[in-house]
């Protein structure tokens, strides 16, 4: 079964020169070069020690002996320190046949014991699935979920196609979400109990995994069909994601000629009741956007935002991307149609709302840009990428303010890479600096870490104006517990340096 996470089969591509904002300051931290990774896709993820913490989908030290491609290796787990030192922590496919999986494509998440969760999109032990095409090469295996910890010890936690026909799922291609429960869910592209379409899985920290839906169980698909996003949990519980394919408008273009449907947005609850919340290309020609192939994320305002490789109603581009807003109820608003020209095209991964309260986000072809939007949805390009630089993750703000993401090509000219290696940047777009939540939500009493800078003098810590009792654990950590009068909002940390406040707002629970 062919995937394509990166719309590969888009063939149509303008030379234009980037145009970098001089307001705006882009730096390229680190360039890959084989042995210690290469061709990022996954966003980074801040870790409790300041460092950040990503995958690569090739590369790593078993590159002369994997089945990924001549000399290209099966992925790796690495960290990097905001002024661009790198450690690579595990190379896969350091066994024969790949047990401990291969090519991960999907964003790591922390958990309070320190240890990081993730997923590879192929590997593991079971040989049921056919290699699929990926980054110029056939990656074998059906894919795994594993746990490393911050000095690189790995274990694999689960196998993908465990179970007959593949009714558990395959070959997940986006992180992983770690629920207000303590559980991690996200979903599988293909496999599932109808063999084709896909998964939403939930899975507990020692591997025991439940299969909550399986896509095309519909005629036609018609509730999605490859989901290939992380889910993002609201505030509601819920957890809302997106379809690269299916759903109930008609067949969608030759861009992936083998499949149905122009995508859709859905939600799930833990316990799996399922709703598919809308239906792209709805609208005639597509105008309100086609193929999803990022997750969504939920904004201040409740709203979820998200992008559309395809599709839109802009004169100069018909099939260039949008950005959308859309609510839990299923009214979609299509925020801004690319152009193909200054703006970019074909918007490939995620949102994030920064602290300024505007969305940021990157598009791949024509001119890859990194763009700001506002939720009411004027955007504004406040980037360019390096010549050869392109395939952008989703961003992150780090707690120093700054912004940083991985490119999956550029960098170093290198024979290792199918397409060069691929590059880690950070944008600074002039915002101060911040803290950060693990995790984001929980009762009075839960103990929560707060990441952040210059935390070694902090004479207060309070959550949406409650004081609460702290203990600072380092200059990058501080372990707090959630005060009894405590209620949703943002937490302050008072340093001596000034207040520093939360990304976004924790949500007690009753």
């Amino acid at each position: 079964m062919k995937l394509c996470n990166r719309i590969c089969s888009i063939a149509v591509l303008c030379a234009v020169t980037a145009i970098i904002l001089s307001a705006q300051t882009y730096t390229t931290l680190f360039a890959f070069g084989g042995t210690n990774g290469g061709s990022p896709a996954a966003a980074l993820v801040q870790g409790a020690d300041g460092q950040m913490y990503g995958t690569t989908v090739q590369g790593g030290i078993n590159a002369e002996t994997s089945p990924c491609g001549p000399t290209a290796g099966c992925g790796t787990v690495f960290k990097i320190t905001p002024n661009g030192t790198l450690t690579t922590l595990y190379s896969f496919c350091a066994f024969s046949l790949c047990p401990d999986g291969a090519a991960p494509n999907g964003a790591l998440v922390q958990t309070a014991s320190g240890d990081f969760y993730g997923t590879t999109s192929g590997g593991g032990s079971s040989s049921s699935c056919a290699p699929f095409f990926y980054y110029g090469y056939y990656v074998p295996g059906c894919g795994t979920v594993f746990k490393v910890t911050p000095l690189g010890l790995l274990t694999t936690i689960y196998n993908f196609c465990s179970e007959i026909a593949c009714a558990d799922g395959a070959q997940p291609i986006g992180g992983l979400v770690q629920g207000s429960d303590g559980v991690f869910y996200g979903t599988t592209a293909s496999g599932g109990a109808n063999n084709t379409g896909g998964t939403i899985f939930k899975i507990t920290p020692d591997g025991d995994l439940t299969t909550l839906y399986s896509f095309c169980s519909l005629s036609g698909c018609a509730d999605g069909q490859y989901p290939s996003g992380a889910l993002v949990q609201a505030a509601n519980s819920a957890l809302y994601g997106t379809t690269l394919n299916g759903g109930s408008s008609p067949y969608c273009g030759s861009v992936l000629p083998y499949l149905s449907g122009c995508g859709t947005v859905f939600k799930v609850t833990p316990s799996g009741a399922f709703t598919t919340v809308y239906s792209f290309c709805a609208q005639s020609s597509c105008a309100d956007g086609a193929s999803p192939n990022a997750g969504l994320v939920q904004a201040t305002n409740s709203r979820f935002y998200g992008t559309t490789a395809r599709g839109g109603i802009s004169e100069s581009c018909s099939d260039c991307g949008t950005v959308f807003r859309v609510t839990s109820s299923g009214a979609l608003t299509t925020l801004y149609s690319f152009t193909g020209k200054d703006d970019g095209g074909f918007p490939n991964s995620s949102l994030i709302q920064a602290s300024d309260g505007n969305l940021y986000g990157t598009t791949q072809f024509l001119l890859p840009t990194i763009f700001k939007i506002t939720p009411a949805g004027s955007l504004t390009t406040v980037s360019g990428f390096p010549t050869g630089v392109e395939y952008s993750s989703a961003l992150i703000q780090d707690t120093n303010g700054s912004l940083y993401a991985t490119t999956s090509y550029g960098g170093q000219v290198n024979a290792t890479c199918a397409f060069l290696c691929g590059t880690i940047y950070s944008l600074s777009v002039g915002l101060g600096p911040l803290v950060k939540l693990q995790p984001t939500s929980g009762p009075v009493g839960e103990a929560v870490e707060i990441l952040g800078n210059n935390l070694s003098g902090a004479t207060a810590v309070s959550f949406n104006g409650a004081p609460a009792t702290f203990k600072v654990v380092s200059d990058a950590l501080i372990k707090a517990d959630v005060p009894s009068a405590a209620t949703t909002g943002k937490v302050q940390v008072t340093t001596p340096g000034g207040t520093l406040v939360s990304d976004v707002s924790f949500r007690v629970h009753p």
